[in-house]
């Protein structure tokens, strides 16, 4: 059975926003293994919209931007959206039925499905459906933007920490 994990960058604040600050080399060459060894990605709507853009090749790209591009393209991505009619490539539109598409998903399926997007995160919530939470704590305050947990945040457990990078913490939580 896979496992459902909701991981982002966060601000100490509290705040993502991936326009306002990246992460630094290190912590990006761990997000392109994580892209590699996992089993797909759950998306939104505008999450999708936003990570669409490793689809198309740019000029200016470096090879570990590269080498993220590949590996996202390379895995399976099921879109959550009531509005989009169609998805590009490797990508499904999941149903109306959103707890037994995910269940189902994460039955069918072995390692880790990265769930992305903040919104859909507190959907996935309500329906106890995320396994773990994991934090990467930014030392950057944004004062404003989405937060990583709308709404109320679930009893939570420190499971691990670890430092990636010179200035990023990873904080993983499974709910309590």
């Amino acid at each position: 059975m896979a496992k459902l994990v909701f991981g982002m960058n966060q601000s100490l604040d509290g705040y993502i926003d991936h326009m306002a600050f990246a992460p630094d080399p290190t912590l990006f060459r761990h997000f392109i293994k994580e892209a590699q060894t996992q089993t797909g990605s759950v998306y939104g709507r505008r999450m999708y919209d936003i990570m669409r853009y490793w689809d198309d090749d740019h000029s200016e790209w470096n090879d570990e931007e590269r080498a993220f591009a590949v590996a996202w393209r390379n895995q399976p991505k099921w879109v959550v959206s009531r509005t989009s009619q169609s998805v590009g490539p490797n990508a499904t539109l999941v149903g109306d039925d959103l707890a037994s598409a995910i269940r189902t998903l994460k039955a069918e399926h072995d390692g880790e499905i990265e769930l992305a997007g903040p919104n859909l995160a507190h959907s996935f919530t309500a329906l106890g459906l995320i396994d773990e939470y994991r934090i990467y704590l930014h030392p950057v305050i944004l004062g404003e933007g989405s937060p990583y947990f709308v709404g109320p945040r679930p009893p939570l457990r420190l499971v691990t920490h670890d430092r990636i990078g010179k200035d990023v913490i990873r904080l993983s939580y499974v709910p309590a």
